[in-house]
């Protein structure tokens, strides 16, 4: 029985690091990992925003299972048990360091150890309207959140809490254990360190698949710039966007690097798994889009490198993979058997290609009209969209999905919304989704006459 560490990202792309193929973005640190474990090439998020990825991540459910849609966060179910106090229950020491952002305030959650917990205040977002869709007027001012500054303080902390446990013996090493680092980078917005930002000073550029793009003119691609108002955002604006982000995953790459070496300088790789992940993607300008809330590629990819001594060394899965493996894999690890209703299968159990399995992803937050399900097969991936036409992309011969074939690829398409229609009915899940977004807007309202008295 091996012990695990976590380091959990913040919105990185997986496109944009070396091991993915990244021509100039210093990543070494994620490279090494790939060099001494497993690098799964097809990872996708439960659902492409904070908290419903955070909370089906940490619950081992799919997003429409917990009903945490949105990063509104009044009237969520808090009743599913965490992996943290599964483990702890079975003599598994869970400890979690930093960002929470979930279905139950972190006091709640179970881990043996709850530390610098980053939670989201009740309401949490409230423009997650979408009947009529919300627009966050003044949004278009995030175009400035990019250069560079003093390292992101919250994030070192937690690097630090971490290594600092790892150093000193301050897990319990009486019992196996696991830990959780999350931090925040490369979330935007995108400030870094100045040697980062120098590091990329002749790398400013413009996502080469802007807003001329079939796909950048789907009406939930039009919803998402309406919503954030990235339409106003300028060209030197968005170069230097770019350029912050690159400096950012370079400082997410430092941060793991920090901890790959306490467990060398410990001599705890020997019996300790790590792993590196991220909640969702970012668009990063590709079809005039920012941050997330697509079930595009850039959006919904995550990365998935792990290493250790459940994991083959210099290998690649591509077989399709969700965050919920990791979960599986976090159960599996410590030999506890996982809830019936969690879905996931042990990340090391996934064959190197396996093209008949489906991964699933969903999303229902703000800044589109309706809700939509995604899942991929082999080189095919569908969008369901509820209320704008649906997407079938061929992801070998057009990894950018550029070309919608929903209607040149009809067999292809009805077989894969028959896989869908086996995870759930998309029909019902969106109506419960918009019930559930409904009641919320009257929390919301009763929590604000409240406030006046």
């Amino acid at each position: 029985m091996n012990n695990l560490v976590i380091l959990m990202s913040d919105e990185h792309n997986p496109f944009y690091s070396s091991p993915y193929g990244h021509e100039f973005i210093h990543t070494p640190n994620m490279q090494k990992l790939a060099d001494i474990g497993t690098l799964y090439q097809n990872t996708y998020c439960p659902s492409p925003l904070c908290l419903p990825s955070r909370s089906a991540f940490i619950s081992g459910r799919r997003v429409h299972q917990i009903q945490a849609y949105s990063n509104c966060n009044v009237n969520l179910r808090k009743e599913f048990p965490s992996y943290g106090k599964i483990l702890k229950d079975n003599g598994i020491y869970s400890v979690h360091i930093g960002k929470t952002d979930a279905y139950a305030p972190a006091s709640q959650l179970g881990f043996s150890a709850m530390i610098n917990p980053g939670e989201r205040k009740e309401p949490g977002d409230t423009d997650h309207c979408r009947r009529p869709l919300s627009i966050r007027y003044g949004a278009e001012k995030r175009a400035d959140g990019f250069g560079y500054k003093e390292e992101c303080s919250s994030d070192v902390e937690c690097v630090d809490k971490a290594v600092e446990m790892l150093k000193n013996g301050k897990l319990c090493l009486t019992s196996p254990w696991v830990l959780c680092v999350n931090i925040v980078n490369p979330h935007f917005p995108h400030f870094c360190p100045k040697d980062l930002w120098d590091r990329y000073s002749e790398r400013e550029d413009l996502h080469k698949f802007g807003t001329d793009f079939e796909s950048s003119a789907h009406p939930y691609a039009k919803d998402l710039r309406k919503h954030f108002r990235t339409d106003l955002f300028s060209e030197n604006q968005m170069k230097g966007l770019r350029r912050g982000y690159y400096g950012c995953v370079s400082f997410v790459d430092r941060m793991l690097g920090r901890i790959i070496t306490t467990l060398e300088e410990s001599a705890l790789l020997g019996n300790t798994n790590i792993v590196y992940t991220s909640d969702h993607g970012e668009m990063l300008g590709k079809f005039g889009m920012w941050w997330k809330c697509s079930l595009y590629e850039d959006s919904v990819r995550i990365p998935m490198i792990a290493a250790g001594p459940d994991f083959k060394r210099n290998h690649i899965v591509r077989t399709p993979t969700e965050l919920l493996d990791l979960t599986s894999f976090i159960f599996a690890s410590f030999g506890i058997e996982q809830p019936s209703e969690c879905t996931g299968i042990p990340l090391n159990q996934i064959p190197e290609y396996d093209g008949e399995r489906v991964v699933f992803s969903e999303y229902h937050g703000h800044g589109t009209r309706s809700g939509a399900f995604m899942v991929r097969k082999g080189k095919w991936k569908l969008i369901f969209n509820m209320e704008a036409e649906n997407q079938l992309f061929n992801l070998a011969e057009d990894p950018n999905e550029l070309k919608n074939l929903i209607y040149s690829n009809p067999d292809n398409a009805a077989a894969l919304e028959k896989e869908l229609r086996k995870i759930c009915s998309p029909e019902e899940e969106n109506a419960k989704a918009h019930k559930f977004e409904e009641e919320q807007f009257k929390t919301i309202n009763n929590l604000k006459k409240e406030s006046k008295k």
